[in-house]
């Protein structure tokens, strides 16, 4: 039941950030990672979310260098 949950969330996360592709691409794989790692502590959301803002940070970093 938690797996769904944690998979719903990224998926909603997902999906209001279509509109950002390059930015979304960092912040969907970094919800992604998070919210499983978060999930194997009990803090699947916060995980997804913290995730998700290392995720676009680095790809932001990354589009700025080349």
């Amino acid at each position: 039941m938690t797996h769904r949950i944690a998979l719903i969330s990224a998926l909603t996360v997902g999906a209001f950030l279509v509109g950002a592709p390059a930015e979304a691409k960092g912040c969907l794989k970094g919800a992604v990672v998070g919210g499983v790692a978060g999930h194997m502590a009990g803090h699947g959301k916060m995980g997804a979310a913290a995730g998700c803002a290392i995720g676009h940070h680095n790809a932001n970093k990354k589009a700025k260098q080349g």
